[in-house]
């Protein structure tokens, strides 16, 4: 597998550099944690069932509701550090189960789909931070082990076993997302079974046990519209918690071109030019895929400029 570059292209959601250090080395150290959440500088958000609240700015941009610690909702367990920035601030997240109001009401709740397109790269990130640890957090109460409630650790990062001694770590599913090409030049995209008419996108899947990501594509692809694949090359990944994926890009040359596909994932696929595709856009018969999504940005790197874009909705 080789690997191929992406310049001159729009930064991948949730993957472009935030300014933000984990700090993963302080999530141990409850007197370093608790100096933190005290400092006047520190910026609180709460998260609930993978919303949070924004707000739009004078300047015409959109940032997260963030408040100093000391006026945040009160909570000792679902309290995570997020990290610090550049200028020493530290960052938490607070899981509630609803999101605040506000006085003024001029902020809103949203989820990644939506306000992922809108923040900046520092908000974006905490944001996928905070929402992957709480939908890891609300899934993974018990002890896998011995059935045991767990315990909050490592603000936010490890749930602890207290019957058994267990330490249990926030769950990433690798998943694999694929442009394929054929010896034309032309792309294959596809159409989920529950999607909308015309909306189109590349094909993706997750990775088996035992299974490696090259393997994953080719299988994946075969599965979904019967099409073979040889050369496989990786572009990028995408943090994807909808609820814990990781997604990895590649683009994939295909060494057959006869659809079938499989009817319970995919409803319809087809081979497109990009004139063909281009005219699609143009006419409306074809929905691009979400600019949230690294899908976008695979089929840019093939279509050689942007795609039109759509933004989902807060209800997307």
């Amino acid at each position: 597998m080789s690997t191929i570059s992406n310049p001159g292209h729009r930064p991948i959601s949730f993957a472009a550099p935030s300014g933000i250090d984990r700090a993963a080395h302080h999530r141990l150290d409850e007197a370093w944690l608790a100096a933190a959440w005290s400092h006047p500088t520190t910026r609180v958000f709460v998260v609930s069932g993978g919303q949070a609240l924004i707000d739009d700015t004078a300047d015409g941009g959109t940032e997260l509701v963030m408040t100093p610690s000391f006026e945040a909702p009160v909570t000792e367990t679902h309290r995570y550090f997020l990290g610090t920035d550049e200028d020493g601030v530290s960052y938490f997240a607070l899981q509630k189960d609803s999101l605040p109001g506000r006085m003024d009401q001029s902020a809103r709740p949203a989820g990644l789909r939506e306000a992922g397109m809108l923040l900046s790269a520092r908000d974006a990130a905490l944001m996928v931070h905070a929402v992957a640890l709480e939908n890891w957090q609300r899934l993974h109460r018990f002890c896998s082990r011995c059935g045991e409630r767990t315990v909050i650790a490592a603000a936010g990062h490890i749930r602890r076993c207290p019957a058994c001694g267990a330490e249990h770590y926030p769950r990433t599913d690798p998943a694999v997302i694929m442009l394929v090409t054929d010896e034309e030049d032309r792309a294959l995209l596809g159409r989920q079974v529950h999607w909308p008419e015309g909306r189109f996108s590349t094909l993706a899947g997750f990775v088996e046990p035992g299974e490696s990501i090259e393997q994953s594509v080719a299988r994946e692809v075969f599965e979904e519209v019967g099409v073979t694949i040889g050369e496989v090359e990786y572009v990028a990944s995408q943090p994807w918690p909808f609820p814990s994926s990781l997604m990895l890009g590649f683009m994939a040359r295909a060494t057959s071109s006869e659809i079938d596909v499989d009817g319970d994932e995919i409803e319809e696929a087809r081979w497109f030019s990009r004139e063909e595709l281009r005219a699609a856009f143009d006419s409306g018969e074809v929905l691009p895929p979400y600019g949230i999504s690294i899908a976008a940005r695979l089929l840019e790197l093939w279509y050689g400029k942007p795609i039109p874009s759509r933004t989902p909705g807060p209800n997307a």
